[in-house]
């Protein structure tokens, strides 16, 4: 480890100086100190010997770190955000659970203590191995349908999983879908124009008034967050962001954002839309009250993500063509 090379040092979305960043919000003085840190603490709290510290990622208060090992590569994760600790520790053992059921999940490595979430002075951190794969393409049919179809397990899993309430504590069930849509329509923001306005207001009033269930759900699923291998999903990663939602609108939230990363964010095809929707039903055909919300939550997530003024990627000219193919087909 002396003779390695200090690892890559980079920010995952922020435009920030990470070298000045791993000063101010880890307290380590450059990239050599915080992979010397990382070495020690894998060492002491499961053991491992680390033969090189490769490259560590900064995203907020979060980093991390991939490492070379005598047993493979492996991924280290830690926070400095102590409000998010007790959290994160609930996610280690959803992520954990996932795994044992059967999901395809980076689950955590446990601990020469047996814990997956290990608390290292003001510092939470857990260990997983680095899963091969790639981020989602979306320009490949059979990863956007696989990713789908894996989306339906998910939801079907998370349904089931006991300790859903200690995953979104103290965060209750969501407001009605129909209440969610009109909040936000009312104050909906210049660049939304009247039609698509007046279009999703009409959406809304015709859908089914069935109230949708609630249950545990990713809360982020999108390419940034799905790795996979040739046409298979390898991995989902980061559910972090895992809530209380109805399983639709999830989906629809998905099928919007699917191709977005972490930077130049843009929209995809209503093709991939239609693919990724295809692979879910393929596995958990949508109930008829949740059809019958599809079209007003796609639209509504599209126009959602339309931003004030430049709009480079495009997001602005999906959102008309989605509401013009609505019209055409209604």
């Amino acid at each position: 480890m002396s003779d390695a090379p200090p690892p890559l040092l980079e920010m995952l979305w922020e435009s920030h100086d990470p070298h000045v960043v791993i000063q101010e919000r880890f307290g380590l003085e450059d990239a050599e100190s915080a992979a010397r840190w990382v070495t020690t603490a894998l060492d002491e709290s499961w053991g491992v010997q680390v033969d090189r510290c490769e490259r560590i990622v900064i995203s907020d208060h979060n980093a991390l770190s991939w490492v070379t090992t005598p047993s493979g590569r492996l991924l280290a994760k830690w926070s400095v955000a102590p409000e998010r600790h007790a959290r994160l520790a609930q996610v280690a053992r959803l992520t954990h659970w996932l795994e044992r059921a059967g999901l395809p999940v980076s689950a955590p490595l446990p601990s020469r203590h047996g814990g997956l979430q290990v608390e290292i002075g003001d510092v939470s951190m857990c260990l997983q191995r680095v899963v091969r794969g790639d981020l989602l393409d979306v320009g490949d049919a059979d990863q956007v349908r696989d990713a789908g179809a894996v989306l339906a397990r998910l939801h079907l899993a998370l349904a089931t999983y006991p300790d859903a309430a200690r995953v979104v504590a103290p965060a209750g069930p969501p407001a009605p879908v129909a209440s969610r849509v009109a909040d936000w329509l009312d104050g909906a923001p210049d660049q939304v124009p009247a039609t698509a306005r007046a279009a999703l207001r009409q959406l809304v009033d015709g859908a089914p008034h069935d109230r949708l269930p609630t249950q545990l759900v990713h809360g982020d699923y999108r390419s940034s967050n799905v790795l996979c291998a040739g046409p298979e999903v390898a991995a989902v990663i980061d559910l972090e962001d895992a809530r209380l939602d109805h399983c639709v609108v999830e989906l629809a939230r998905s099928a919007v954002m699917l191709g977005t990363r972490f930077r130049q964010w843009g929209p995809v095809s209503s093709e991939v839309r239609a693919t990724l929707l295809a692979g879910y039903e393929s596995v958990r055909p949508l109930t008829p009250a949740e059809s019958g919300w599809w079209d007003a939550l796609v639209l509504w997530h599209a126009w959602a993500l339309v931003p004030p003024g430049d709009d480079p990627t495009g997001w602005g000219r999906a959102a008309h063509e989605h509401l013009e193919d609505l019209a055409r087909t209604r």
